[in-house]
């Protein structure tokens, strides 16, 4: 027998909420991890994160940094610096270039949210929310040679909500706006000024329930990679299996365990992997081939895990310049990733550090480094021919959340070894979350 009650919760044998604090309610609109994700995270013993405490966090980081500017608020569009700001969601894919949310936060800590007039319902979970709105969107598609009135409209709103919340202030943070937006704002009288310098570093220190949230994301995807690994050497050597079956078991895995979406399509195989950068398609991976990816992936409570790795798929040995690479590439992540510690100046990880040998500096990686978060985020580590003065002045502190990256990609090559593990500063050096291990024959082990 069961009772309603019951069927009525995502985890019967749980209480009112679940170990993460959100309710235990199977008909809930608030997404989140699968019973899947929650039981794997208990068999791993992972803490979990508690999001009432983590979006408080999140809130106060803005406010703090708002009143640290002498700005009177912060507009954002950008549905992940939204959904930073207020852990909701909203179809995020669509609405990245279908702009039709916003997000204002005023000085004195007052938010609202500008929602889809047809899906209020998505944000009233989070009581930090005090202000639900609409009438945010003013791109061509829905509003045609009237965008200008619209975009007016909306510009009136965020006065009406300034002049209650902020007062006098009339310096505005804006992170990415639509053209006629920005210039209604301007002729209202705001000072607009860049507020995606004020997201970025907010996010860039991720707070205790942020850290767990990501340890557990990452757990996830480690299993959903595993998954996709076990699919990769039990069907290619039987043949008709493409780069994009591989990539499914990927986007499958994330799925399932209540992650969200994967960012590119970064999988290739064989001489598609040099140059790097070509997405994953039809080709049909043959026995005895490489296999690189790159994760991208946003996963369990939003958060991003981008870990890379390369397989040699096939029963043969691979080619002693694979083995020469993947053991470049190995020292190229360790040897950088051994100078992370609070204190270290992104000037010293640019120039410092592991050398690339000649034959792979032209096709090498964007960056050394790069900030993670709810996506690719601030600070980055280019390479020393990619420095510019000015730009990137800043240390490590404890909190932040990095990826060290390897491409190395020998020129005129047919492949590549793609590497990258994800790293928290913590408060005496640095403490790597990836635990998924490196193929053993491309280490010559095996």
């Amino acid at each position: 027998m069961t009772n309603y009650a019951d069927r009525r919760k995502i985890d019967p044998s749980k209480g009112a909420t679940l170990g993460d604090g959100t309710p235990n309610d199977n008909d809930r609109v608030e997404i989140g991890p699968t019973q899947l994700a929650f039981r794997e995270w208990e068999a791993a013993g992972l803490a979990l994160p508690n999001l009432e405490k983590m979006r408080e966090f999140r809130w106060k980081r803005l406010v703090a940094s708002l009143v640290a500017r002498d700005y009177g608020g912060i507009l954002m569009f950008d549905p992940l610096n939204i959904r930073y700001a207020t852990d909701t969601t909203n179809m995020q894919l669509w609405n990245s270039h279908n702009p039709f949310r916003a997000c204002l936060i005023c000085a004195d800590g007052h938010m609202v949210v500008w929602e889809y007039k047809n899906s209020p319902f998505l944000v009233t979970f989070n009581p930090l929310v005090k202000e639900l709105r609409s009438g945010a969107s003013f791109f061509y598609n829905v509003c045609g040679d009237k965008v200008a009135d619209d975009a007016a409209s909306f510009a009136a709103q965020v006065v009406e909500v300034m002049a209650a919340h902020a007062g006098s202030n009339r310096r505005l943070a804006v992170d990415k706006i639509m053209i006629n937006g920005l210039r209604a704002l301007e002729r209202a009288g705001f000072d607009v000024l860049e507020g995606e310098e004020l997201t970025e570093r907010t996010r860039a220190i991720k707070g205790p329930d942020e850290i767990l949230a990501m340890k557990c994301a990452h757990h996830a995807c480690e299993a959903a990679i595993a998954e996709m690994e076990t699919a990769t050497r039990a069907g290619v050597p039987r043949g008709g299996m493409s780069e994009d079956d591989i990539w499914s078991e990927l986007h499958k895995g994330n799925i399932r365990r209540g992650g969200e979406w994967i960012e590119t399509r970064l999988l290739a195989s064989g001489p598609r992997t040099n140059p790097w950068f070509q997405e994953c398609g039809p080709r049909l991976v043959q026995n005895n081939e490489i296999v690189a990816f790159d994760t991208d992936l946003i996963g369990a409570y939003g958060i991003c895990i981008d870990i890379s790795r390369t397989w040699w798929v096939g029963d043969a040995r691979p080619t002693n310049a694979m083995i020469s690479a993947m053991g470049h590439a190995m020292d190229h992540i360790q040897t950088n990733m051994a100078m992370l510690k609070p204190g270290v100046s992104i000037r010293e990880l640019t120039h410092g550090g592991h050398q690339l040998d000649g034959q792979y500096w032209k096709q090498k990686y964007s960056c050394k480094m790069h900030g993670v978060g709810l996506c690719d985020e601030w600070p980055f580590v280019p390479y020393p021919d990619a420095w510019v003065d000015g730009a990137f002045e800043t240390t490590l502190e404890p909190g932040m959340t990095l990826c060290v990256e390897a491409l190395v990609s020998p020129e005129g090559g047919d492949f590549s070894i793609k590497l990258e593990d994800q790293v928290l500063i913590t408060e005496t050096g640095f403490e790597n979350l990836t635990k998924y291990p490196f193929d053993p024959r491309l280490l010559g082990q095996a």
